[in-house]
């Protein structure tokens, strides 16, 4: 195809997600890496970025040894495309550093870094994953604020499911979100999460929607079992996609991935 002279070529960006929670312990960086995979899976060009800054683990689960990580990026050390490695599964990771005391706040230089590099690696997938925080820090919302929609990964607990109200009620009234995905993981029975879905939106129509100018809608993006096998798989560092790919929760995942792309 030819273009009119002095017409550019359209710049794809990927479709940016961030996969947080209101709570440590549910299962969301597990999630991402697998539905990472699944997507990749699908044909798609992924990438997970570990936002994580302080307290980072993708490199964990995924068994990786960073060489380099997004604090050498920050630093100048090396350039951005020396920081991209490819991760079991078929898709890439920029992974961060764990432990670093200056990222526990959102200060003014590593907003802009953030957000250089998520610009610079925008054009070149097909989605990113921001695998964040988990809470409301600023340093959480401001990286849930680089994403066009937002995965809410959480459990069917009351806690876990008291901290998801509080993320999307912030989430609500500062970034104006409009719609939310929810992701419930370790359910018990089928049916779960659809259960869990409709007693946070019937929480968040009550007490959230009326201070609102738009209102905000739960959508269940899926839900995945309690299964051992993704204990075995966290243990082994190993993506359950890749050594159990027929698991329930493996297959709730790629139903997740599925749904994800059709959206």
């Amino acid at each position: 195809m030819t273009l009119p002279p002095g017409q550019p070529l359209a710049v794809r960006h990927a479709n940016i997600t961030a996969v947080t929670s209101g709570k440590g312990g549910v299962g969301k960086t597990f999630v991402a890496a697998n539905l990472a995979a699944a997507l990749a899976r699908q044909g798609q060009r992924v990438l997970v970025l570990d936002a994580d800054l302080g307290l980072a683990n993708l490199d964990v689960m995924l068994d990786l040894v960073p060489k380099v990580t997004l604090h050498d990026v920050f630093t100048g050390r090396v350039p951005l495309d020396e920081a991209v490695v490819a991760a079991p599964g078929g898709f890439s990771v920029l992974l961060a550093g764990s432990g670093m005391v200056e990222y526990s706040r959102m200060t003014p230089e590593v907003r802009e870094q953030l957000q250089q590099v998520v610009d610079q690696m925008a054009p070149r997938y097909d989605r990113i994953l921001l695998d964040t925080g988990a809470g409301i820090s600023d340093v959480v919302l401001y990286t849930v604020s680089l994403a066009a929609d937002v995965l809410v990964v959480a459990t069917p607990e009351p806690t876990s499911l008291t901290d998801a109200y509080a993320t999307i009620k912030v989430l609500a009234g500062m970034q104006q979100r409009t719609l939310i995905h929810l992701l419930v993981n370790q359910v018990r029975h089928a049916g779960e999460g659809r259960a869990v879905r409709q007693q946070l939106q019937q929480v968040i129509d009550r007490y959230v929607n009326p201070t609102l100018e738009r209102a905000l809608r739960v959508e269940l993006l899926g839900e995945v079992p309690l299964d051992p096998a993704v204990r075995e798989s966290v243990q082994r560092r190993k993506l359950l996609l890749e050594i159990q790919p027929g698991a329930a929760a493996a297959q709730g995942i790629v139903a997740a991935a599925t749904r994800m792309i059709g959206a």
